[in-house]
This record gives structure tokens, sequence and C-alpha cells, in this order.
């Protein structure tokens, strides 16, 4: 059987073609479309027209792929950007217009599907919190080898907070602050689940923590590896640096993709936080996330 994913993200739209007939999923097709479905008005919950258009755009092209590939099962699943527009169900009528049936998933739904995408990678040998920063949401899944010990999805997503707070260059200390504060705000829940069973790695999947890896190796694109240690102290050098640079300077940074180059200062900032603040001392990456926890779910 061939199935195709398509994860609607609020900054990127994700196409997977994979032959599911074999023991192993083996993947046919991949692409990933930087759409920025919440672009402008995410934090008024509104998709606005050029967004919607180039979203509604981008899964025709999708579907054109897929029936070249004779796939029989389309699984599309939408997250927070679909999920909190007052729009986001005119989005989903449209795409059923072009073939496409689309889940629009809570934010339990999709920290339990990059728990999957995570776990396959069979990175989780001890206790560990997984951190997926998208553009709308951030989840936060606490694990270990034996399976979810809590979950949680956030709405402190790069696009939200950087739309909210990062109009500066660089980013201001009084930009820096207000976003610490709101992170002190909102992650109580997380900080005494974690106080309570002490996580000893933090797991970023994908996004964001493939840009940190990009850069951690001189620029060069990590492919063809499912998770891989990061030198942490090296990681905080680069947080540093992204955090004090201005966006003229990101842009000329080896190993830093042009849609991440502002967010990227959000994700360093979330991620500085959980270090600090849970106190882990190991980072790693997945590249598996929630579009392969979706496909190991079929």
């Amino acid at each position: 059987m061939r199935a195709a994913v398509i994860d609607l993200g609020t900054n990127t739209f994700h196409l997977i073609i994979a032959d599911l007939s074999g023991q192993e999923k083996k993947i046919l097709y991949k692409t990933t479309v930087p759409v920025l479905l919440g672009q402008g008005r995410i934090n008024e919950n509104m998709i606005i027209p050029e967004a919607f258009e180039r979203g509604i755009n981008t899964l025709k092209n999708f579907k054109s792929i897929i029936d070249a590939h004779a796939t029989t099962l389309i699984k599309a699943t939408a997250t927070s950007a679909v999920r909190s527009a007052v729009n986001g169900q005119d989005f989903v009528d449209s795409a059923k217009e072009i073939g496409i049936h689309i889940d629009i998933i809570t934010g339990e739904e999709e920290a339990a599907y990059i728990f999957n995408g995570v776990r396959a990678t069979g990175i989780i040998q001890q206790t560990s919190l997984v951190m997926d920063i998208g553009g709308g949401s951030t989840e936060f899944i606490l694990c270990n080898k034996e399976g979810q010990i809590w979950k949680k999805s956030y709405n402190i997503g790069a696009a939200r907070l950087m739309q909210a707070y990062f109009h500066s260059d660089p980013m201001s200390q009084g930009e820096q602050q207000s976003i610490i504060d709101l992170l002190d705000n909102t992650l109580q829940e997380l900080k005494t689940v974690c106080a309570a069973h002490h996580p000893e790695m933090l797991i970023g999947s994908a996004g964001a923590f493939e840009s940190f890896a990009a850069m951690l190796n001189d620029g060069e694109e990590i492919t063809g590896i499912a998770a891989m240690p990061l030198d942490l102290t090296r990681y905080k050098v680069l947080a540093s640096q992204l955090i004090a640079s201005t966006h003229e300077e990101r842009t000329h940074m080896k190993g830093l993709i042009s849609l991440r180059v502002d967010m990227i200062v959000i994700a360093a900032i979330l991620t500085n936080y959980i270090l600090e603040e849970i106190r882990i001392n190991a980072l790693s990456l997945s590249t598996y996330d929630l579009k392969m926890g979706i496909l190991y779910s079929l």
C-alpha cells in the first residue's frame, strides 16, 4: 500500500509518500514548502487571504504529485494555525474541494504523533523531554523507554512569539525579557512535572533543531540520519550569537534557511529557557517529527 502524509504546519506544509507494504516504511517522495500560513495575523486567529491562497495552491500541487504516485491513502493533518483560526474550517472546506480531507488535530494529538516519530528513531534510552517548536505551538513530551509520561501543547510557537515580541533589530533585552516572563507564567506545569521526573536529555524534534545541527556542522544539512547528539557547549555559543545578531547578519550564516532567519532567534530563546530552567545537560536532534509519527501510525 502506498500512503501520502500531509502535515499542514503554521510555517511549512510537508508531503511524504511512502510504500507501507514491507516491514520498513520506504519513502518514495518527500517535500517541504514554506507556505507561512500563520503570516501576519496568527495572534488574531486569522489566516490572511494571501496565506490562504498559498496554502490551497500548495495542496493542489501536492494532490497532483500524490495522484502521479498512485497513492491509495491520504492522511492530512492541520495543526495550530488552522486549529485556532476563525476561518480554519473555510480552509478545510476549500481543501476538500480539491480532494484532500484534512483532520484538524488537537495539541494533545499533535504531541502524541511527535512522540511516535521521535520514538521510531530509537533515541529515547533514558528519561527525556521531547520539544517540538512549531510556528503556532510548541509541544513537550516527557517520556522514557517505556513510553509517554506526560505531554502538553502550548500556544508559544515561534511565529506567534515573533509577531508579538520581535520588533527591533537585533532583538532588544526588553523583548527577550517579555518572552521569558511569558514562559515563566505559561510553563509552570511543565516545570513541576519535570522536577518530579528529572529528564536527562532534551530531544529537539526537527524544525529549528535541524537548523541548529546544520549550523554546528559548518553549514552542511544533516541528511540520512534519524537522530544525533548535539554538542551542548557549542550550541550555547551559537544560541548567544543568534540572539545577539541582526537580521542581515543571520542571512549570511551558513546552514540557516531563509524561512528561519528570524524565527531561529525565538527558537534559541525557547531552547535556552528549557535547558536552564529544567537543568538538562544533554541535547539531541530527532529528524523524525509529527509527519513521521503519523506515517508510523498508519
